[in-house]
């Protein structure tokens, strides 16, 4: 998934395990300053990318927080609870 584009939406971050967002992260901070030493030495070619690229870190971060309080489910927890749920149902299916 490309950092700074159009494919980084709200809805493909929610569908993303912890890992997955931590690692996405690191890669926009990463680039972010990039862009921003490129800007520091005259070399940025386009300085649109610098908000893009803030703006998906500001995504991480609030799909991070939602999760956090409970506003958003944690894909991580969810698929713990279907894989329970699915045992439960055998068990009771067995007796």
């Amino acid at each position: 998934m490309a950092v700074g584009t159009k494919e980084l939406t709200v809805e493909k971050l929610a569908e993303m395990d912890s890992a997955a967002l931590a690692e996405a992260l690191r890669s926009s901070k990463e680039e972010l300053f990039n862009l921003r030493f490129q800007s520091a030495t005259g070399q940025l070619e386009s300085s649109s990318r610098l908000k893009d690229i803030k703006r998906d870190i500001a995504r991480i971060y609030t799909v991070v927080r939602e999760r956090e309080l409970g506003i958003r489910e944690n894909v991580d927890a969810a698929a713990d609870s279907s894989d329970s749920a699915d045992e439960q149902n055998e068990k009771k299916t067995e007796d």
